[in-house]
């Protein structure tokens, strides 16, 4: 069985932390990998840069992914996931507090999983940071290349 990791891309300091304290408290992970720039996501996820040497087929369980990110934004990130034999499959969710139609219509255009607006409540964010976890993490299963 392969380990439940989750990689979470976000900039915002303070959305990093509530993130990781609601998947903590409920044990849903057993390794959250933060990147905090969309290129850091994609060095970490193709093994380049820093994570040079680190194993290609140990992928997240799914990608929490933020949309504005610096050096490339959510939906390049996502763009070149889709482009790619390797990550063509693994879910992605978008995590943003873009509240913008056409942030939505290009991320499903893209191959999201699911969008989900961040919660400005801290107890509504803890909340939706756990359902998405028990979901993505515990309750869907994902398809694994025997290669």
């Amino acid at each position: 069985m392969q380990q439940k990791t989750l990689l979470l891309v976000e900039d915002n300091p303070d959305d990093e932390l509530l993130t990781l304290r609601a998947l903590r408290r409920y044990n849903l992970a057993n390794e959250i990998v933060v990147a905090r720039d969309g290129q850091e996501a994609l060095d970490y996820l193709f093994a380049e840069g820093e994570f040079s040497g680190r194993d290609t087929h140990q992928l997240p369980q799914v990608i929490l992914l933020d949309l504005k990110l610096p050096k490339l934004d959510g939906l390049q990130v996502l763009q070149r996931l889709r482009a790619d034999k390797l990550t063509h499959h693994v879910p992605v969710v978008i995590l943003t507090s873009s509240n913008d139609q056409r942030d939505r219509l290009r991320s499903y255009d893209l191959g999201a999983n699911s969008y989900v607006r961040k919660p400005v409540d801290f107890k509504e964010f803890l909340e939706a940071a756990r359902q998405l976890g028990l979901y993505w993490l515990v309750l869907n299963e994902i398809p694994y290349d025997p290669d």
